[in-house]
């Protein structure tokens, strides 16, 4: 009997396992399918942020957006909720940090993103709009 309990433990194990391995390529998302990769201008909205701050991005993969304050830092993602408009992620990306991100899809080409976490050592918290404005450059 309880060789049966460990056997099923083990199968939980490597199933979980197995799970966040494919995350650590990072996730598939509904949400970022009606999105296209190009040059994308990304404004800090709300407090903290300095009016007009806006800064360009030359987007190739669209996960990139769901983890904006740590770039192309390589970090195992893992998705929270996702659907055809919305979706949550957290990811660990090591000693560099962590984060969760919200991405709200409203058009194709417009993206609201709420992300918070750790990066650098020092905690931060954003809200900001992601416009697509054509191609990279």
């Amino acid at each position: 009997m309880a060789r049966n309990g460990l056997r099923t433990l083990a199968v939980a194990a490597a199933m979980m396992t197995g799970s966040w391995a494919g995350a650590a390529q990072g996730p598939s998302l509904a949400a970022l399918r009606p999105l296209q990769p190009g040059q994308w201008e990304l404004h800090e909205r709300g407090e903290g942020s300095e009016d007009g701050q806006t800064r360009k991005l030359c987007i190739t993969d669209l996960r990139q957006l769901l983890q904006v304050r740590h770039g192309r830092t390589l970090c195992r993602s893992f998705v929270v909720s996702d659907a055809p408009t919305m979706a949550t992620i957290t990811y660990d990306c090591a000693a560099a940090g962590n984060g969760r991100t919200d991405l709200r899809v409203e058009t194709p080409r417009l993206v609201q993103i709420n992300s918070q976490g750790i990066a650098d050592g020092a905690p931060f918290a954003f809200t900001m709009e992601a416009r697509r404005i054509g191609d990279c450059q």
